[in-house]
């Protein structure tokens, strides 16, 4: 019942800009810590970026932080990842998530949400 369907994926080159969504159903993102994760070809998953849903704190790793910028429409139902300045390395499969009561000590890990998006690919090449 609860899904969370990601869009906006696709093929850009280096240095542009691409905006991912993540809307969700059965469940309102408001309530909930959202985010995004990643995993490129031979990785593991990579925690991306997060906002809480008590005060809206968001949290970047820092190979993505001062080009990707998250956001939330609660009246849309949806939260948004905007990439700029893409990198090759930024290639993967890239994961909505949201969990109810993020421990934000450890946000970064993937087993602390409860919901997964099945994923949108991103590939950036030249």
């Amino acid at each position: 019942q609860v899904q969370l369907v990601e869009s906006g994926g696709g093929l850009v080159q280096p240095g542009g800009s691409l905006r991912l969504s993540c809307t969700g159903s059965g469940l309102s993102l408001d309530n909930y810590a959202t985010g995004w994760f990643r995993r490129a070809p031979g990785k593991e998953h990579e925690a991306v970026s997060v906002i809480t849903s008590s005060d809206g704190t968001t949290y970047y790793a820092d190979s993505v932080r001062g080009r990707f910028t998250i956001s939330r429409d609660n009246a849309k139902n949806t939260v948004y990842l905007e990439m700029s300045s893409l990198k090759p390395e930024d290639t993967a499969v890239y994961h909505c998530v949201a969990e109810s009561a993020l421990r934000l000590g450890v946000w970064m890990s993937p087993f602390e949400y409860d919901y997964w998006g099945q994923g949108t690919q991103v590939t950036v090449s030249a």
